[in-house]
């Protein structure tokens, strides 16, 4: 592409963005467009084919710190008439202020392929990074485990990829694949892997952290007790209820929880006293003894007296 062509295009125009979109925007929205446009699903629509391309270009600029910002100056210049494309030399053609202390040096158009790879032609480059996404259990996720994937090439080739995924990976987290992307003159590009964490039945996980909710019977919480609790491990440990412990308390585990590096977090174990919904015979009898002997302690004077404050 010419340099000409490189500052009169409106690369955000391209990916459908406002000039203040974040670095998030610009991934997220090439990453829509990337999917709805990648010629393995559109094989011979050339239009859809060419947006692809253009697409690719915009992000390889605007996904850059360095060449975005270049290119945000060199655009605005061109946009109020600033430079044009040289006719051949220096910038004799600038206009509106010092080239040299926007760019350092040079004429416009060596500015702007230089963006995108230097020098007014393009050497060979590496292939297109591609990605793709993958589903992994709530103990694969905090584990780790090996994905063998089977995908498609843009040529239509099938091939297996394994790749590993790290314990302590959260819902959401990206890997990379070396040279599993699409082939390029000098090596072919890499594939990352978006994943997502299925949630467990029973534990969930905070930074480090897991937690848990164990019920208990409404004995236990008053009289105390010593109960086994399970661990994503496969063994149980016990964990000690005081007498009297009220519902929501939150009991710690220490080092049950995700080991990531050279951290491991705990486990979180939140009591919640189950109350039965039909209690008969000697139970109920029972009950009734007990409030009878505790008539005597009133559990809502205190929430009484706050009521009129």
């Amino acid at each position: 592409m010419a340099a000409k062509d490189l500052y009169e295009k409106d690369f955000y125009k391209v990916l459908g963005l406002p000039k203040t979109a974040q670095a998030d925007e610009i991934k997220k929205k090439y990453r829509t467009l990337a999917r709805e446009l990648h010629p393995d699903k559109t094989k011979g629509d050339s239009v859809r084919e060419e947006k692809f391309k253009e697409v690719s270009e915009a992000y390889e600029i605007l996904s850059d710190v360095k060449k975005r910002a270049e290119y945000d100056e060199a655009r605005s210049l061109f946009e109020r008439g600033g430079f044009r494309a040289p006719q051949g030399g220096g910038g004799q053609n600038f206009q509106g202020g010092d080239f040299n202390d926007l760019f350092g040096g040079g004429n416009p158009q060596d500015i702007f392929a230089n963006l995108f790879g230097g020098g007014g032609r393009r050497g060979p480059r590496k292939g297109q990074d591609l990605q793709t996404e993958a589903t992994i259990s709530f103990r694969e996720s905090v584990f780790g485990t090996t994905l063998e994937l089977k995908l498609t090439s843009e040529r239509g080739v099938p091939q297996n990829v394994s790749a590993r995924v790290p314990a302590g990976v959260n819902d959401g987290a990206k890997i990379r694949v070396k040279g599993k992307g699409a082939a390029g003159e000098a090596g072919a590009g890499d594939l990352f892997i978006l994943l997502h964490v299925k949630p467990h039945p029973i534990f969930s996980r905070k930074a480090e952290n897991l937690s848990i909710i164990l019920p208990v019977t409404f004995t236990e919480a008053a009289l105390g007790a010593d109960i086994k609790v399970p661990t994503l491990s496969g063994e149980d440990v016990t964990v000690r209820l005081a007498p009297g412990t009220s519902n929501g308390r939150v009991l710690r585990v220490k080092g049950r929880g995700i080991t990531k590096g050279s951290t491991t977090g705990d486990l979180l174990v939140t009591v919640e006293v189950q109350v039965p919904q039909r209690v008969e015979g000697k139970a109920a009898e029972a009950l009734r003894t007990f409030e009878k002997e505790t008539a005597s302690v009133d559990v809502r004077a205190e929430f009484i007296s706050k009521a009129s404050l």
